[in-house]
């Protein structure tokens, strides 16, 4: 079954990849990366997603945490956090290969009412393990809809709900199962981050976050921290600081436009949080990231 999904996905990938790696899928959430060669750290806020990876290896790190998995392994975020990724085992005879799909809290919602009250974890927002059978297969039997439009827009829902079915199911289901549980600590503080993902940019107190998350300041503290391993501010820090950088190799933003177009008033401090995040200062970084790019192509 593993033979067949990667050869499905490697067909997919191969027709349809763009130039960052990127498979996009008439599912909706669902892609499949592709890289031909180990790639340089990628930063990012990532959302709630599961990701089977077929062929290669791939590190993620979350805070002082670092995960190495491969083919046969799934990685699974459930929550918006800041992660650092590298594919770290690629080469063109036998590429990196993954499925990467965002989970849908309303599928989840009503998969949860249907299954009924069982024990949930939102502890850890970042986890691997092995991917079981039945998700290998639910992903198998979509992936073999994606160029049957006819079919594909048909039972594609169904499928696509099969798939969060065995999710929850299975080892990762305490994790996932907090995403769609109505008024959860997950869900309360998901409330906050949509917050602080729509105004980064700009001042957020605390205690606004708080109140859209329906917590006392000290409890938001402790369900923020334990939720997605950073306080509010350092969360509102490490988004700044990805879009800024985004927003230099993107779109060629300078460095003073791109730090005060993410709320910053000053260029120095922007630099030097730039550099204990991403290693090295801005300009250097964008430098060696677009070379980088241009060797690539």
């Amino acid at each position: 079954m593993t033979d067949q999904l990667l050869d499905y996905a490697r067909r997919y990938a191969d027709a349809h990849a763009d130039r960052a790696g990127v498979a996009a899928t008439p599912v909706e959430g669902l892609v499949i990366l592709h890289e031909t060669a180990p790639t340089a750290l990628q930063y990012a806020v990532s959302r709630p997603l599961v990701a089977l990876v077929l062929q290669g290896g791939k590190r993620v790190t979350m805070g002082s945490s670092t995960f190495d998995f491969g083919a046969g392994d799934s990685l699974l975020i459930t929550t918006d956090v800041p992660t650092v990724s590298q594919i770290t085992t690629a080469t063109r005879a036998l590429p990196y290969y993954s499925l990467v799909l965002e989970l849908d809290p309303t599928i989840i919602a009503g998969l949860v009412g249907e299954i009924g009250p069982v024990p949930f974890e939102a502890d850890r927002p970042v986890r691997v393990d092995p991917t079981e059978a039945e998700v290998a297969d639910a992903a198998l039997r979509l992936l073999r809809l994606l160029d049957r439009p006819g079919a594909l827009a048909v039972l594609g829902p169904q499928l696509s709900r099969e798939l969060h079915f065995w999710l929850l199911s299975g080892r990762h289901g305490g994790a996932i199962r907090a995403l769609g549980v109505t008024d959860s600590q997950a869900q309360r503080v998901a409330r906050a981050v949509a917050m602080l993902r729509a105004r980064y940019a700009e001042p957020v107190k605390v205690e606004a976050l708080a109140e859209a998350a329906g917590m006392s300041l000290s409890a938001f503290h402790v369900h923020f921290r334990s939720i997605t391993s950073l306080s509010p501010l350092q969360f509102q820090k490490q988004l700044r600081l990805i879009e800024a950088r985004r927003r230099m190799l993107a779109l060629g933003e300078a460095v003073s436009d791109a730090a005060y177009g993410v709320g910053y008033e000053s260029v120095p401090q922007f630099t030097r949080e730039y550099g204990r995040m991403f290693g090295q200062p801005p300009a250097r970084d964008v430098r060696q990231a677009r070379t980088r790019m241009s060797t690539a192509a």
